[in-house]
């Protein structure tokens, strides 16, 4: 694993944490039972991974989750500096994002406070990894301010169609261009996708 130890982190989050975190979302969502899950309904699967990146940090690391399952499972942060004076600052709260997208990040809330970005992939033929068949390919840390969001509004409408509401980061790619804090050897970015690098037409 390739970790920069320059980039940015809440207060307290240690490499080591990440690291471990990472290998508990590669090894339980390779489960034959969430791969199932994958095949079925891919686009809830961001949702299992930050959820199971949550949930290894809060094992792991010295940020916990709300222990109120309603304001766990509605509100923003997902995570808390543990200890952490009430009420909460941005810099001690933490939220998890997982994307299959090199740069977006979409949030239902606008709030300033530090992110983590799982970027991850789903190889079923175990070509890259054959431990694994979810990758996490990057890990993104960084801190936005509320100013960092734009509204993004719903399409939805009587005519039918559309997504509910949410916020994205402006100009994503040059906000995360220094944020990568893990980047997994031997995969590179292709037409916006991951891909490995022995899979790249030389």
């Amino acid at each position: 694993m390739t970790f920069n130890r320059d980039v940015a982190r809440p207060p307290g989050l240690e490499i080591a944490a990440i690291r471990q975190a990472i290998q508990h979302i590669e090894e339980k969502l390779s489960e034959d039972d969430f791969i199932g899950l994958y095949v079925e309904q891919a686009n809830i699967f961001s949702a299992l991974v930050g959820m199971f990146g949550t949930r290894a940090l809060d094992m792991l690391s010295n940020y916990e989750k709300h222990r109120h399952t309603h304001t766990a499972q509605q509100n923003f942060p997902d995570l808390c500096r543990r200890g952490a004076p009430r009420p909460l600052r941005p810099e001690d709260c933490l939220e998890c994002k997982a994307s299959v997208r090199p740069w977006a990040i979409q949030s239902h809330y606008d709030h300033a406070g530090w992110y983590i970005v799982w970027r991850y992939l789903v190889d079923l033929t175990q070509t890259i990894d054959p431990e694994h068949r979810v990758l996490i390919w990057r890990v993104d840390l960084v801190f936005l301010t509320k100013e960092d969001w734009k509204y993004e509004g719903s399409r939805a409408g009587q005519s039918g169609g559309g997504r509910t509401h949410t916020f994205g980061v402006r100009k994503p790619a040059t906000r995360l261009r220094e944020c990568s804090v893990y980047e997994r050897p031997g995969i590179a970015l292709r037409a916006g996708k991951p891909v490995p690098i022995n899979g790249i037409d030389s």
